[in-house]
């Protein structure tokens, strides 16, 4: 039977056994022979090699625990600076909240003083909600009835007239009607001059227009126009607006515009004025016994 088994040849095997043969002699030699330093030589290349892996698994290590330290740390910075957000969300909220409560307590004060300093008797009333409807410029407040309101009730803020009462009236709420309304009317004079109108409201910039007022008369822009109290409702001399526009109309009358002293997006506390309405011929009569 033959042997198909391969092996190695003969010269091949003799030179792997000389080679083998010639290391272990180099590797006794180098045990025996000792360097300058009085250290074998063996011990010597062992010793550098082993040095060698040692030191670079040293700084493997030192850079896996670096980055492992790294980490944590970059771990308990990210919790720190979440803490940190929070707590300036937190001082944001607050401070949103004192600077709300300081708003609300400036325009209180400007309304209480405005009460005091008024001669007529007036009612404090919160504004609770407005009218969807852009055609009929309305707001609600928190008084009714209950608190003596009446329709044609004059309506002021600390800036200026707001409007009048409406009705119905109920018991504890009431509709007001906006001066900037287009079927609002207000009696009005000019300070500096005493020039005479009724200030309507109308659809454009500035949302007022001064009426009746003569072309002969001396209105300019910066003029300050005030309640003349004609039309029985506002009581006099409560500031109504600015003169913004003073033109020679194409009739007899100016066209004059007014910007309101009231912002009235940003109203929300009002004085409802507990005086009921009287009739310009009332106006009138008592004007002439005076």
């Amino acid at each position: 039977m033959i042997d198909l088994t391969p092996r190695t040849p003969y010269r091949q095997r003799t030179g792997i056994l000389f080679g083998a043969v010639m290391i272990g002699h180099l590797i006794l030699i180098s045990a025996q022979v000792q360097s300058r330093a009085g250290v074998p030589v063996l011990e010597g290349v062992t010793f550098g090699v082993f040095s060698r892996i040692q030191g670079g698994a040293a700084g493997l290590f030192r850079g896996i625990g670096n980055t492992w330290n790294s980490y944590f740390a970059l771990r308990g910075v990210r919790a720190e600076n979440e803490t940190l957000r929070t707590q300036v969300s937190e001082l944001e909220v607050r401070l949103q909240e004192q600077r709300a409560l300081a708003s609300r307590a400036e325009r209180l004060q400007a309304l209480l003083d405005l009460r005091t300093n008024t001669s007529v008797p007036t009612l404090a009333a919160e504004i609770i909600a407005g009218n969807p409807n852009p055609g009929l410029m309305t707001v609600t407040v928190n008084r009714g009835t209950n608190d003596g309101v009446q329709a044609d009730m004059a309506v002021i803020s600390p800036k200026g007239v707001v409007g009048r009462v409406i009705g119905p009236v109920a018991a504890h709420a009431a509709r007001v009607q906006l001066i900037t309304d287009r079927n609002a009317a207000v009696g009005a004079v000019t300070e500096r001059t005493r020039a005479g109108g009724m200030a309507t409201g109308v659809d454009g910039d500035p949302p007022l227009a001064m009426e009746l007022v003569s072309n002969l008369a001396d209105v300019t822009p910066g003029d300050v126009a005030v309640t003349s109290g004609a039309e029985g409702i506002y009581p006099k001399g409560f500031v109504i607006g600015t003169v913004e526009k003073s033109e020679r109309g194409p009739s007899l009358h100016r066209l004059i515009g007014i910007r309101p002293a009231v912002d009235f997006s940003s109203l929300e506390n009002v004085l409802i004025v507990l005086v009921p309405a009287r009739s310009a011929a009332v106006e009138t009569h008592e004007a002439e016994k005076k």
